[in-house]
């Protein structure tokens, strides 16, 4: 697989207020800020991550550049789930025949640190500079949406 790519944010909330955000459809939409958007049906948008079993398959989420231009899909799977702290996605994607997605969430002083890192293996034979480069910058717009809701600074 490759990667890790990691990316972390120190924010002025607490744990459950981040979790409160990010455990949800709307949240992690909010986080793409309009560059894409994930979909997945209502029940799952409604229930967010507290629907979730662990292991099994969630939906096929699409990814919808500027909202409306599928790119992409996600079988989205979470195989750990812990709630406020965080939860580890393995799914498969149309890009890609493995993707991994470990988000954490622990205390620090005045709020969080909140970090993502991921590890990916493309279907495709595409250089590892540019599939790199855009999931850093994919989780740097995550981030800064993070940071501009929260408070705080690239940790």
């Amino acid at each position: 697989m490759r990667g890790p790519i990691v990316t972390s944010s120190r924010l002025e909330a607490d744990v459950p207020t981040v979790w409160e955000r990010i455990a949800s459809f709307e949240g992690i939409n909010d986080e793409f800020g309009g560059l894409i958007r994930m979909t997945a049906p209502r029940e799952v948008r409604e229930a967010g991550l507290d629907g979730v079993t662990v292991g099994e398959r969630i939906c096929r989420s699409w990814i919808l550049l500027l909202g409306f231009i599928p790119i992409d899909y996600d079988d989205i799977t979470l195989v750990e789930l812990n709630p406020p702290h965080g939860f580890l996605e393995r799914s498969t994607m149309l890009s890609n025949s493995s993707w991994e997605h470990r988000r954490t969430i622990v205390p620090a002083d005045g709020g969080c640190v909140l970090t993502d890192e991921i590890r990916y293996e493309p279907r495709l034979p595409v250089p590892e500079a540019i599939t790199r480069r855009m999931y850093t910058l994919t989780f740097r717009v995550r981030h800064h949406r993070l940071r501009r809701r929260f408070g705080g600074a690239p940790a």
